[in-house]
């Protein structure tokens, strides 16, 4: 099998394949053309999940760390609100936290278009991290 390009082990009276492409090539060089088409069917189908599944795995990182920004965020507005700091925030500051209590799960380019005087990503990060850093101010 090694001389016609198929790698396989030996391992005390059995021989094994274990790349998929080495099982294909060995179906086919059987005749097994029917079995070839089925194995790779399966195969297709497992990497398409194994992709599904990396997708739903990095998309759902991404929603717990936008809703575990955002608790932090509101605890820290309604901190601010609670020891009266809220009313000597910048109007900017005021208007972006007001926006991020109303919409506590909106990403932020979404509450930047939302501005009376809209800005990007970084901008409604930079307005969030300063409003933390005035909350935990002492």
């Amino acid at each position: 099998m090694n001389q016609l390009g198929i790698q396989v082990k030996i391992f005390k009276q059995a021989i094994y394949l274990k790349e998929g492409e080495e099982i294909s090539k060995f179906l086919a060089l059987i005749g097994a053309n029917k079995a070839v088409m089925q194995f790779e069917d399966i195969r297709i189908q497992k990497e398409m999940r194994g992709k599904v599944n990396r997708l739903v795995n990095c998309k759902t990182a991404n929603l717990n760390k936008t809703i575990n920004a955002s608790v932090e965020q509101i605890s820290a507005i309604k901190k601010l609100q609670e020891t009266g700091k809220f009313k000597k925030l910048e109007d900017n500051l005021k208007e972006l936290a007001m926006l991020r209590l109303k919409n506590p799960e909106m990403p932020l380019i979404e509450l930047g278009k939302l501005l009376t005087e809209p800005v990007g990503k970084s901008g409604v990060n930079y307005r969030l991290k300063k409003i933390m850093e005035i909350a935990n101010e002492k």
